[in-house]
């Protein structure tokens, strides 16, 4: 490690996990440069754009391992100090009466919640009053906006220091430590050949006629439907993932995220669409994030749909590496 003491850092890749890494890395003290290379690629391919930006943990649990629980619960308190004003104020999940299993089992599966009657639902949520007989409240949960909160940090990178330099960058071009989070854009070496894309659909909409102060998931058999707030009266829709890297995004998929919404309060009938979108996500065989340590190169990557989730803590994790040597068997690997 002594190598490493006083080297500066190249960061690759100003999305969520490029931005983070640096950032951690320069309130640790070290010499970044990020490498922004997002201008050079159109921006319906960047899967920040995109994003939901709900950082819940607890309802990752129904179908994520263990880590990403663990490691999106220290996030929390790191979004939270990096951007204080970063809503905390819970997330809820809902289902209709004939989707009651999906609802059992989602609570079964996951952890962090109580249940809330229909009462407490209209009372946390007054647009849900009377829509749903039960739900489940996830207190510690929150959200970001990733089109707002991204720039934010990129402020708090040169606050701290850190130089940004638009285009793209190779890993052999750099100096110093190199970490490299340009996501598929790293499909081109060692530790980047096992990813895949995987796409999120959504739709923006736009209406003043319902106030929703957190994300609402809708369960449903075959796909479960959030609902995220965003300002200026819009709201983010998007579904689970889906395996394909096309970029395309159907009429049935429009009309399932959109009849989802409607079925969650009528008054969504009325929103204007304001854009429709897909991104992708890039994810491992088996959807877990790496941090993949060779030398002086480390690759952080495979955030799958957990990227703003995520970012935070394995900044962290790396940062400890970096500094001190520390090794999370969990995430890392070493050669």
């Amino acid at each position: 490690m002594s190598s490493r003491k006083n080297a500066p850092v190249s960061v690759i890749g100003a999305g969520i996990a490029g931005t983070w890494q640096a950032l951690m890395l320069a309130k640790a003290g070290r010499s970044v440069t990020l490498f922004d290379g997002r201008a050079t690629i159109p921006l319906t391919q960047d899967a920040g754009h995109w994003a939901g930006g709900m950082l819940a943990p607890h309802c990752e649990g129904e179908t994520a391992e263990p880590v990403v629980v663990r490691l999106g619960v220290r996030s929390l308190a790191l979004w939270k100090d990096a951007l204080p004003d970063t809503p905390m104020n819970g997330s809820l999940v809902v289902a209709h009466g004939r989707d009651r299993a999906d609802f059992e089992r989602f609570a079964q599966r996951t952890s962090g919640h109580r249940a809330v009657t229909a009462k407490e639902l209209g009372d946390l949520e007054p647009m849900l009053d009377g829509r749903f007989t039960e739900g489940l409240f996830y207190a510690d949960e929150g959200r970001v906006e990733p089109r707002i909160d991204l720039p934010r940090l990129h402020a708090r990178l040169r606050e701290a220091g850190v130089t940004i330099t638009d285009g793209a960058k190779e890993p052999s071009e750099c100096e110093g430590i190199v970490v490299d989070c340009r996501g598929l854009g790293a499909r081109d070496t060692a530790s980047g050949k096992e990813l895949r894309g995987v796409k999120g659909e959504t739709v923006t909409i736009e209406t003043h006629e319902i106030t929703l102060t957190r994300p609402v998931r809708l369960l449903h058999p075959r796909y479960s439907i959030y609902v995220v707030p965003r300002s200026g009266g819009r709201y983010l829709i998007g579904a689970t993932s889906i395996e394909s890297e096309d970029l395309g995004v159907s009429v049935r998929s429009v009309l399932e995220l959109l009849s989802a919404a409607y079925s969650i309060h009528p008054a969504f009938a009325e929103a204007r669409v304001v854009e429709v979108g897909a991104g992708l996500r890039p994810a491992y065989p088996d959807n877990l994030p790496r941090i993949d340590v060779r030398g002086d190169h480390i690759s952080v990557n495979g955030l799958y749909r957990h990227g703003f989730l995520l970012a935070p803590a394995l900044a962290e994790l790396l940062t400890a590496y970096v500094q001190h040597g520390e090794i999370d068997p969990e995430v890392m690997r070493c050669s």
